[in-house]
């Protein structure tokens, strides 16, 4: 990964709407398992069982096509026979994008409930394609590794972002 940020500074094309000092605000929608631990927005439901999530986060261009980033969530369970439960979801972490147009991100993301939490390190990459100069959509990939145990996570995404 270091490697292709390198590579993407050396190359870097400038769009306005990532430049130093611009504003970054995105949510992601989840294709297959969905992370324990993340700020996408989704919703299902099935067997009994509801599942929403609301989420989503804001960045800040410290340099041209690299951002901060941070993401807060809520994930409300439901179960019909059962209690519900709920979770707070957060996110920290770096977005940069390789030429302008591959965003790659690296992040530390968790879940909190009053019972226990989980902590993840994401990595996340995909192609930004721009629909207007401030409105871009980024279909991706993302790789969730749990740091409480050793399994992993790897889904789908769309994130939808508005760049100011």
């Amino acid at each position: 990964m270091g490697a292709l940020v390198i590579a993407g500074a050396i190359n870097a094309q400038n769009n306005p709407a990532l430049a130093k000092g611009k504003w970054l605000i995105e949510t992601n929608t989840n294709f297959g398992a969905v992370s324990p631990s993340n700020t996408s927005v989704s919703f299902s439901a099935g067997g009994g069982v509801s599942n929403l999530k609301i989420g989503g986060e804001a960045g800040y261009f410290i340099a041209d096509n690299f951002a901060l980033k941070a993401g807060l969530g809520i994930h409300l369970l439901s179960y019909q026979l059962e209690e519900s439960s709920s979770k707070l979801n957060y996110k920290l972490g770096a977005k940069y994008y390789i030429n302008s147009k591959f965003p790659v991100q690296i992040d530390l993301s968790g879940a909190s409930t009053k019972n226990n939490s989980i902590t993840t390190l994401g990595f996340q990459g995909g192609y930004s394609y721009f629909l207007a100069p401030n409105i871009s959509i980024e279909p991706g990939l993302r790789y969730d590794l749990s740091l409480e145990d050793s399994d992993g996570l790897l889904t789908g995404n769309v994130g939808f972002a508005l760049h100011f």
